[in-house]
C-alpha cells in the first residue's frame, strides 16, 4: 500500500492521507515538527503548554526516518502512523481551540491505522479486513504492565478501537463509512467512547 514511500516521503504521505480523508485544514508540517531518537526508544509525543503557545515534538526512532530500499518492517509502519495520527490529532485539536486527552490521542491512533490501512486507500475486501482487525487488535503485544496507567490507557483504545471497527464492512457505501469516521474524528472522549461501544 505505501508503495516505495520512506522515511519523511511517508510521514508526508501519511498526514496528507489522514488530513484528506477526514477533511481537515491545512496543518503545519509534520516533518518540522520530528526529533530523531535511537531504535531502542519507540515513537512519543511531547507536549509542553506555554503561555501563549504549545510546544510539540514528535520523537521517531531514526529507523522509522531511514530511507534505505528495504523491506519495510510492519512496526516501522506502524509507529509512523502512530506518530503522525498523534501529531495530526493534537494539532487539529489546537487549531480548532478544544481539548484532548492522552486516551484520545491512543484512540484516534488505532481507529487511524485501520482506516489507512484498509480504507483510505483502495478499500479491502472482507477477509483481508478481518486479518487486519486481527493483527491490529487480537494479536498485540503491550509494552506497559496492565497494572500501570500507560497499560489501562493503551488496552482501553485498542478494546475500543477494535469494537468501534467492526461496524465497518465492505459492503457499506464508503460516503457513509467515511462521514461516520469524520463524526468520530471530532468527538469528544466522552461520545467517542459512547460510539465505540455502542458499536
Amino acid at each position: 500500500m505505501f508503495g516505495g514511500l520512506r522515511g519523511p516521503a511517508l510521514l508526508v504521505w501519511l498526514q496528507q492521507r489522514i488530513a484528506s480523508y477526514y477533511a481537515l485544514d491545512e496543518l503545519p508540517d509534520v516533518r518540522d515538527f520530528v526529533r530523531p531518537v535511537d531504535d531502542a526508544q519507540r515513537e512519543a509525543l511531547l507536549v509542553r503548554q506555554g503561555e501563549d503557545a504549545i510546544e510539540i515534538a514528535l520523537l521517531l526512532p531514526e529507523r522509522v526516518l531511514a530511507e534505505a530500499e528495504r523491506a519495510v518492517d510492519p512496526d516501522v509502519v506502524l509507529q509512523a502512523v502512530e506518530g503522525v495520527s498523534h501529531f495530526v490529532f493534537l494539532a487539529e485539536r489546537v487549531r480548532t481551540g478544544l481539548p484532548t486527552t492522552r486516551l484520545e490521542l491512543e484512540l484516534q491512533a488505532e481507529v487511524d491505522k485501520f482506516v489507512l490501512l484498509a480504507l483510505a486507500g483502495d478499500p479491502t475486501g472482507h477477509a483481508e479486513r478481518l486479518e487486519l482487525r486481527r493483527s491490529l487488535f487480537e494479536s498485540v503485544r503491550f509494552l506497559h504492565d496492565e497494572s500501570t496507567e500507560e497499560g489501562v490507557r493503551y488496552r482501553l483504545a485498542n478494546e475500543l478501537a477494535a469494537r468501534y471497527v467492526r461496524r465497518f464492512h465492505p459492503e457499506a457505501p464508503h460516503g457513509e463509512v467515511r462521514a461516520e469516521l469524520c463524526r468520530f474524528y471530532r468527538a469528544g472522549q466522552s461520545d467517542k467512547i459512547r460510539m465505540a461501544r455502542a458499536a
